[in-house]
């Protein structure tokens, strides 16, 4: 397979269109950016578009698929059984990072859902992404556009390394901006409840709705992201807690052990302290004050370390503030719950 590269300009070209339209309906892989990260697209009731994207990525098949919608309305041609604050939701936060768990209607294939009557739909918040799903004229299904359990794709260079003559289109739109997953709310029930953490904080959702509670998803997921490893890089990860001076001394002592045996080690932190650590690659993810940049620069942090094959990485702990709940969580998985806490 030649994977075709479009920019986001040749969207407006009415070959590009026809070509993005035709790859949908026979079932093959698109991928495109979205405000959150990249997307691995496909036809949403496609049983062949939905076999192929958890192929391509590697995923389990009872990790369930997100549906991408162009219109808000569109959300009650495959959803029934709504709860009465579902219409504030989408009319506040859509288009937007926010996915609705609500029951699927009949013609929604389980192969998308994971085998439930749930399925999660959001209405993306990106000029290329709306125009995709426009010219594709049908539902989208996107997960992230990485290989499961990789860091997820922020920038066109990371779908590459992962997707290049795999997929069958590839649109470049440039970073994505906000550079982490939606937050995945289930709305089946009287109080919704956050399956997945994202920028939508639960504060932002109960200025709208009033009480939102937080959990944990069940052993059969109803959200992506809550049940299999995920956002991993390929080196040993440990998140490391405690004052700044513990955590400097620690790290660095890490460091040196590490660089006794000729392992390579790599440091994500915050730029006020990027020249605390010797003899290891550091990363820095923004300054401590700037919530929006760190956020935007996690997982490119994470691919960076891939890049420079380092074998043991510890982050200096960053999660603070608004986005503090949502960045814990991508990290714990990355380091898949690793994390040294300094007394």
């Amino acid at each position: 397979m030649k994977t075709r590269i479009y920019h986001a300009l040749d969207l407006e070209k009415a070959n590009v269109q026809t070509d993005i339209k035709e790859t949908f309906l026979r079932g093959d892989n698109v991928v495109f950016p979205t405000e959150t990260v990249y997307g691995i697209g496909a036809y949403a009731l496609s049983e062949i578009g939905i076999k192929n994207i958890y192929r391509v990525k590697g995923r389990p098949s009872d990790n369930p698929l997100i549906m991408h919608i162009h219109k808000k309305e569109d959300i009650f041609k495959h959803t029934k059984n709504h709860q009465p604050y579902v219409k504030k939701l989408i009319n506040h936060f859509w288009p937007g990072p926010l996915t609705l768990v609500m029951e699927k209607q009949e013609h929604v294939p389980k192969q998308m859902t994971g085998g439930l009557n749930t399925v999660g739909l959001r209405m993306p918040n990106h000029p290329v992404a709306l125009k995709v799903i426009e010219i594709a004229g049908v539902p989208i299904c996107a997960p992230s556009a990485n290989l499961s359990g990789r860091p997820s794709s922020t920038m066109v260079e990371h779908v590459i390394e992962d997707f290049l003559d795999r997929v069958d289109i590839i649109i470049d739109g440039g970073q994505t901006t906000v550079g982490l997953e939606s937050t995945v709310l289930d709305v089946t029930q009287e109080i919704p409840m956050i399956l997945r953490p994202g920028s939508v904080t639960k504060a932002m959702l109960e200025q709208v709705i009033g009480q939102v509670l937080e959990g944990t998803d069940s052993e059969q997921p109803r959200s992506p992201g809550t049940k299999y490893r995920h956002y991993a890089p390929k080196g040993q990860l440990t998140i490391v807690e405690g004052s700044q001076e513990k955590m400097i001394a620690y790290i660095q002592d890490q460091i040196e052990k590490h660089h006794l045996n000729n392992e390579r080690v790599g440091v994500i932190c915050t730029k006020d302290l990027r020249d605390e650590f010797k003899n290891a690659v550091v990363f820095h993810v923004g300054d401590p004050d700037q919530e929006e940049e760190i956020v935007s620069n996690l997982f490119p942090a994470l691919r960076k370390m891939d890049q420079y094959q380092i074998e043991y990485i510890y982050v200096a702990q960053f999660a603070k503030g608004t986005y503090e709940v949502a960045l814990k969580n991508r990290l714990l998985k990355a380091a898949n719950y690793q994390v040294i806490q300094l007394t």
